[in-house]
């Protein structure tokens, strides 16, 4: 092994370590065969303790690399909007159009009109959104969105109950439960780090039970679960509120933890009773909203309650619905009342978050007598300089934010949140938002595809005065820029690949070969247009390796940053496997929980001070405008799920023919919906609602419930002449409004499906 980790073979071939740190629950290990300055091959990781293993998605990534439609050179738009015609232009003349559009824009409107889209299409400490977030705070600041379409339901879930996001323990724990739920959780696709997957095959070799609730049987409960429940979707509060019924009328709970560690649980009991609405919210009542037998829940109940310690990981997809927050919240409070959590084997649920080294291992304050008050963050503020973006400097909170709570998403009222920031572009401050937006700058995101209402999202875009975006591919959101700027990949530039949820590792992504064609990485671009506007570049004036050095610095657990480069991974030591919440359990005097009292929130104070509607202090079932029963339910009869697909990451590696062909693009449907309807599998179908049409072929399956489509998300929006979407965007089905606490209603869609007729639409297609 030579320096940097680079492992010669023989004369031709060099081995690099290096990664994949897309936005999927996992930053895994490459090992790339190199020759004659070509990747030729990937390899991964086969050891354990984690186990770094890269799946299909991460061993493809040299066709993306080599990828014929790679955007080679700076280009300018030539045509309409969304035309996707370009001129190839220089450099010099790209970032010229680029810093005077933004100085004119700064000059005529202010900072808050500049529009920050930051993405996730890259993972690692420096490359991606963190040096345009740099360049802007330099230039004056930008308008900034909040809100994240993955988690924020269960980030506002896990804030209100219990002060923090690490509420979960390492994978490796699992192994020490009885019982496992996995509740809409698919690691076996989203993989949910790592050594996921692998823990949960030990798990049921051990003898452990697994057992997985979706509407859609998906591949974890086809190859890990012992049992499928299959529940409609949207109606998952239902279900857990009426465990917690069970439970508390066999008197199940543990009374002991609940009296100790929590407060509000008098409330909520009053709730599930009935005793509030006169509405006990019984097995019986959940059957007929979740389509799940009594007996079905009475088992599941029960056996939960008896079982442990048992782990209960509540997925984020039921999240992603309307009221997203109140299933999470239901979660929590089921792992709460059965004493599961800060014991070995059990869960806490919540975000799930389980190593994160920008935190002490631990999830709460040190001592109970140090109370967070609402004047500590002013306080804090008077005595420092301000950072960040000067835009929210001074800016009050949002009156709908848990701005009490540390480690939140960061409250500022000058904030947009991603859902409605078409809403913001349109209507402005005449709108109730807080900035007339005329400038978007993207970055890592594929914006126009990845969020809710794709035709909305156009006329936004097509409003702006100009668009500047960093891109590998012309995306459907690129179509829409001004000035695209060619961005390298992973493959082409030095970073690090951070942990995910719960396993402490580091990858070093080694640069493997020299950027392609005129490519750029996204320090190179910011330092060389902060020079154009007339900026200091800062820290982006360094090399890779000096700003790297200076992100791990602050990082105790990296002990030397010269060893993690050399060998090309640093995976961190602990003593034992984390479990939230244990120091809280053993000690609750020396080490409350993070919360305003001090304790778990199954009622939560701050949300009653608050008083936003339908975000009720305790968690509640709550329809909403596109449930199944809602009035429109009789116009548009199936519910829409947009879930994760195996063979993408978000809309990333949607153009890898090798990933296409593990699973085509199509509409999964019930045999009795399709039936009905006169379809066939493979048929080309139409799905439809008031927002748009999606025309895909369609994939007749029993594993998906009656009453439901599935279309997979990350499919790239390619609309015929007659607005018609033949590429297969869930998103433009999908709503673009919020839940009260930040919850993305990307699986909250209501639509009607019918067989593509050729004679009606003969020669649009």
């Amino acid at each position: 092994m030579s320096e940097n980790n680079i492992e010669t073979k023989d004369s031709d071939i060099k081995i690099i370590n290096t990664g994949c740190c897309h936005d999927c629950g996992g930053r895994c290990t490459l090992k790339a065969h190199v020759k004659d300055g070509k990747i030729i091959r990937f390899e991964t990781d086969n050891g354990e303790e984690p186990q770094l293993r890269a799946c299909l998605r991460g061993r493809a990534y040299r066709q993306k690399v080599y990828h014929p439609d790679r955007l080679k050179y700076p280009m300018r738009r030539i045509g309409e909007r969304g035309e996707g015609k370009f001129e190839r232009i220089s450099w010099d003349e790209a970032l010229d159009i680029v810093a005077n559009k933004m100085k004119e824009i700064k000059e005529k409107y202010g900072n808050s009109s500049i529009l920050f889209v930051p993405g996730a299409g890259n993972q690692g400490m420096l490359h991606g959104v963190t040096p345009v977030g740099l360049m802007l705070n330099q230039f004056g600041g930008y308008t900034r969105m909040w809100g994240a379409a993955s988690y924020e339901g269960a980030l506002f879930a896990s804030m209100a109950t219990y002060g923090t996001m690490t509420t979960g323990n390492a994978r490796e724990d699992l192994l020490n439960s009885k019982l496992i739920i996995m509740w809409g959780w698919n690691p076996a696709n989203t993989v949910w780090d790592p050594g996921t997957p692998l823990m949960l095959t030990k798990a049921r070799e051990k003898g452990i039970k697994i057992i997985n609730i979706d509407p859609i049987f998906t591949d974890s409960a086809a190859i890990i679960a012992d049992q499928w429940i299959p529940i409609r979707p949207g109606t998952d509060t239902a279900m857990l509120i009426a465990m917690a019924y069970v439970i508390i009328t066999e008197n199940l709970q543990d009374q002991n933890f609940i009296d100790k560690y929590t407060v509000g649980f008098d409330k909520y009991k009053t709730y599930i009773l009935g005793e509030e609405d006169e509405l006990p919210k019984t097995p019986q009542w959940a059957e007929e909203i979740t389509k799940v037998p009594a007996e079905t829940i009475i088992s599941l109940a029960r056996e939960y309650a008896s079982a442990k310690p048992a782990a209960l990981m509540a997925g984020w997809g039921p999240a992603r619905t309307a009221r997203g927050e109140q299933y999470s919240r239901a979660a929590n409070v089921l792992c709460i009342i059965t004493g599961n959590i800060g014991i070995n084997g059990g869960y806490a649920s919540g975000f799930m978050r389980a190593y994160y080294s920008r935190e002490t291992v631990s999830s709460g304050r040190k001592k109970s007598s140090d109370p967070i008050k609402p004047e500590e963050k002013k306080e804090t503020s008077k005595k420092q300089t301000p950072r960040g973006n000067p835009v929210d400097w001074k800016a009050p909170p949002r009156n709908d934010s848990l701005y009490k709570l540390r480690g939140g998403t960061n409250p500022a009222s000058t904030r947009i949140h991603f859902n409605q920031y078409y809403d913001a572009i349109l209507q402005g401050r005449k709108g109730g938002f807080p900035a007339d937006l005329k400038m978007a700058y993207i970055a890592a995101e594929n914006r126009l595809n990845q969020y809710s209402n794709v035709n909305k999202g156009i006329k936004a875009l097509k409003s702006l005065e100009f668009i500047v975006i960093h891109e590998q591919f012309m995306t459907p959101t690129a179509k829409f820029a001004d000035i695209l700027l060619p961005v390298n990949t992973f493959m082409e530039r030095n970073d690090i690949a951070v942990p995910w949820l719960g396993s402490p590792y580091y990858i070093y992504l080694n640069k493997v070969i020299d950027s392609l064609y005129e490519s750029k990485s996204d320090p190179e671009i910011c330092k060389e247009l902060s020079l154009k506007l007339g900026i200091e570049a800062g820290l982006l004036n360094l090399s890779e390796d000096q700003i790297l050095r200076i992100f791990t610095s602050p990082r105790k657990d990296i002990k030397s940053y010269d060893q993690m480069k050399k060998d090309g991974f640093y995976k961190v030591k602990v003593e034992e496997p984390f479990v939230a919440f244990k120091e809280q359990i053993e000690d609750l005097e020396n080490n409350s929980f993070p919360t305003l009292s001090g304790k778990i929130e199954i009622y939560c104070e701050h949300i009653a001070e608050l008083d936003v509607p339908d975000m009720p202090p305790i968690p509640k079932y709550l329809s909403h405008e596109e449930h199944y029963d809602s009035p429109l339910a009789k116009k548009y009869p199936l519910q829409l799920l947009t879930p994760h697909n195996k063979r993408r990451t978000h809309s990333s590696l949607s153009m890898i023919p090798w990933l296409e062909e593990v699973e085509p693009h199509a509409v999964w449907i019930n045999p009795s919906d399709a039936e009905s309807r006169d379809i066939k599998n493979g048929d080309l179908i139409d799905v439809y609602n008031d927002r748009g049409r999606v025309r895909i072929p369609a994939k007749v399956t029993e594993r998906i419930i009656p009453g439901v489509v599935v279309v997979y998300q990350g499919a790239w929006y390619n609309p015929n002449e007659e607005g018609v979407d033949l590429g297969g965007c869930g998103n433009v089905l999908t709503k673009d409004t919020r839940s009260p606490g930040g919850a993305f209603p990307m699986n909250s869609a209501l639509v009607q499906v019918e067989l593509f007729s050729k004679k009606e639409t003969e020669g649009l297609a």
